[in-house]
């Protein structure tokens, strides 16, 4: 791992691409340097293996342009969140120091994602306190901005990645244990149906369209982002 700018974090591999791989992507277009961590190694999945899926993840990080990818092994479908699984997270935090960190909103189908929403913002806060010491200076990111998975919301924000749609496809398709595969002998999944997919592009458009763009990603947090040109903001939009 090394510094970044800005750091995902999803339960599995694949929730960042799904949710967030197009601002992932848009971010790293713009200069920034990008980190993905994944709390478990998505042992519980129906599809493939965990050894697979970790060569698929890392594939789809080269695809986003990610300046690393990092695995913990949390437990997939019981997720952990004791304090040594928040000591590890902050051992991250500090090691990486991110200005913004990226996790799944705490409140959705997945307990996984609830659970992993929950504990990455906990352990942001405690990563600044400089009396929790440990091998690395204290370090608090700006704040956490939670994507959108299962349950929707109405978003906070929401990023143009039109220009970045096509290569968060391509980090998606990395996947190909996970998605529809009309040779594949593996039992049928919710995601694994073509429609998902075409789900995942309708969203996309669905989200453009509040922006008047052809594609966006939509985001939640609990405070307002400041926005210093509101006339810019909502350029080429009509009431």
């Amino acid at each position: 791992m090394s510094e970044v700018d800005i750091l995902f974090f999803g339960a599995h591999p694949d929730d960042v691409e799904l949710s967030a791989g197009g601002t992932a992507a848009k971010m790293v277009r713009d200069g920034l340097r990008v980190g993905i961590v994944d709390l478990t190694r998505g042992e519980m999945g129906t599809r493939g293996t965990p050894a697979i899926r970790k060569r698929e993840a890392q594939s789809a990080a080269r695809a986003l342009g990610c300046s690393f990818r990092e695995q913990l092994d949390f437990g997939d479908g019981m997720l952990r969140t004791g304090r040594e699984q928040e000591l590890e997270i902050i051992d991250v935090l500090r090691r990486t120091r991110p200005q913004l960190v990226f996790a799944p909103y705490p409140d959705d189908r997945h307990p996984d994602h609830t659970r992993t929403g929950r504990i990455v913002t906990e352990a942001s806060f405690y990563a600044g306190l400089r009396q929790l010491r440990t091998k690395l200076a204290a370090h608090r990111p700006q704040t956490v901005i939670y994507f959108l998975q299962n349950y929707m919301f109405t978003p906070s924000f929401v990023v143009d990645v039109t220009a970045a749609w096509k290569t968060k496809m391509r980090a998606i398709a990395a996947f190909k244990s996970q998605f529809h595969d009309p040779k594949s002998k593996e039992p049928q999944t919710f995601i694994s149906d073509p429609g998902f997919l075409q789900m995942i592009e309708a969203r996309g458009k669905h989200f453009g369209a509040l922006i008047s763009r052809p594609y966006g990603e939509a985001f939640v947090t609990k405070q307002p982002p400041r926005i210093d040109d509101p006339l810019a903001a909502y350029a080429g939009r009509e009431v």
